[in-house]
């Protein structure tokens, strides 16, 4: 699945190579919601996904009308966004050294539970930038 990744092949190709391959994973949640950009729009494409219980949740293109649950999206994907943002800036997981699934997973975990003491340290603390790490940056 990573190699599908990485070969430059399209976003729905390695959307399509996931579901192949996590089938019964899929078969086994009801109601799952795919959170996508304009990229993913294409009739044939939304009724696979209807055919495996996934509903897809994207942006309108510009000649179509609203889509449901477009105006929660925006706020969704800013979430998204800013997660990713602290998750490659704040914990530097560009650079984070793993060789395997499981060795991504672990230092992802790791950078994550980190975080997540240095705040609460500083919450109790009473610091009054809850997110900073500075003082731990040693």
């Amino acid at each position: 699945m990573w190699e599908l990744a990485s070969a430059k092949i399209g976003e729905r190709e390695v959307l399509s190579a996931m579901l192949e391959v996590d089938a019964d994973l899929v078969a086994a949640r009801a109601g799952i919601l795919l959170i996508s950009d304009k990229g993913f729009a294409s009739k044939p494409l939304e009724r696979e996904l209807l055919d495996q219980g996934i509903e897809l949740l994207r942006p309108s293109r510009k000649r179509e009308k609203e889509r449901y649950g477009e105006p929660m999206l925006k706020k969704v994907r800013q979430l998204i966004e800013s997660v990713n943002d602290t998750l490659k800036g704040q914990l530097d997981l560009e650079q984070h050294g793993g060789r395997t699934f499981e060795g991504v997973a672990i230092r992802v975990a790791q950078r994550i539970l980190a975080m997540a003491a240095g705040i609460w340290h500083n919450n109790k603390l009473g610091a009054p930038v809850t997110r900073s790490l500075i003082a731990y940056d040693h």
